[in-house]
């Protein structure tokens, strides 16, 4: 194995490549971004959002961001690593004002009702109910290799690293089966998560 260590400028192009790469559809481009920069970036997210879940689903919503708007990327302009934390940081911002917002409104719209007002909650629990079932809907369209590692991660509480463990899928099929079954239900359920926000 070479000791030496490839130096600043190889590593920008490589990573370029890897950005070019995920534009021209390949997956493993993403892995390998991922496998690079996933710790810095989920640390940077944790250091804005303090929540380590909401640092997790910045990290997600970062490299589906990358896969879906790589070629996006103008080397002229960034590093990939600058780029890679530029959309990171602006994602974990987002996600601390919107649930600032609403964090605000839940608690206006608790001032404002009665306490033994039941319609309120039980319109919330129909929508609740219509919600759920359509998700559910949804996770059924998703490929069953794809809704096997969101189910494990969702319901079971499993991190990508103990998935793969437990199915024998490498770590990094995981992760890009993850992202793929994650933009698939963000596309899928699109009025819905407007209507929470």
């Amino acid at each position: 194995m070479d000791s030496v260590a490839p130096s600043d400028s190889h590593r920008t192009a490589n990573d370029a490549a890897l950005v070019r790469a995920a534009a021209g559809g390949m997956p493993e481009a993403i892995e390998e971004l991922y496998d690079r920069y996933g710790g810095m970036l989920l640390g940077l997210a944790r250091k804005v959002v303090k929540d380590p879940a909401d640092a997790e689903e910045v990290l997600q919503e970062t490299f589906v961001h990358v896969w879906n708007r790589a070629a996006s990327y103008d080397p002229a302009r960034s590093s990939v690593a600058t780029w890679l934390v530029l959309i990171t940081r602006s994602r974990a911002i987002d996600r601390v004002r919107t649930k600032n917002v609403v964090d605000r409104t839940h608690a206006a719209v608790q001032k404002e009702s009665a306490p033994d007002h039941e319609s309120a909650r039980g319109a919330s629990r129909v929508l609740d109910r219509e919600r759920r079932k359509r998700v559910r809907s949804e996770l059924q369209a998703i490929p069953e290799e794809q809704r096997q590692v969101l189910e494990l991660a969702f319901y079971g509480g499993l991190t990508q690293r103990e998935i793969a463990e437990r199915t024998g899928i490498p770590l990094g099929t995981v992760k890009t089966r993850t992202l793929l079954a994650m933009n698939k239900l963000r596309k899928a359920l699109r009025e819905e998560i407007r209507e929470l926000l």
